[in-house]
């Protein structure tokens, strides 16, 4: 059991890292600061990930800043869905 724990927070690491090679590679081809779409989705399933990892280590400052991290992902992709609703009336 212990190995799964390891694996699953090794590969949320690897999601929660991945968002900022995608904000670097989209900044790149636009010639200027960009975060895509793909940066909030990765920084939500990292951050699940990453969250059950803490709970199962029982680690209270972990929790806590994967925690609040989840309420700005989840405000920024509600943001982006109602511009993206007021685009299209």
């Amino acid at each position: 059991m212990r190995t799964f724990w390891l694996v699953l927070g090794f590969v949320a690491q690897g999601l929660f890292s991945a968002r900022f090679l995608v904000q670097w590679v989209a900044s790149e081809r636009a010639g200027r600061s960009v975060v895509p779409v793909m940066f909030w989705h990765l920084s939500i399933f990292g951050t699940v990930l990453l969250l059950a990892y803490a709970i199962y280590r029982r680690d209270p400052v972990f929790i806590l800043g994967q925690s609040a991290g989840l309420v700005v992902y989840f405000r920024n992709l509600s943001l982006i869905w109602r511009e993206k609703r007021s685009a299209s009336e």
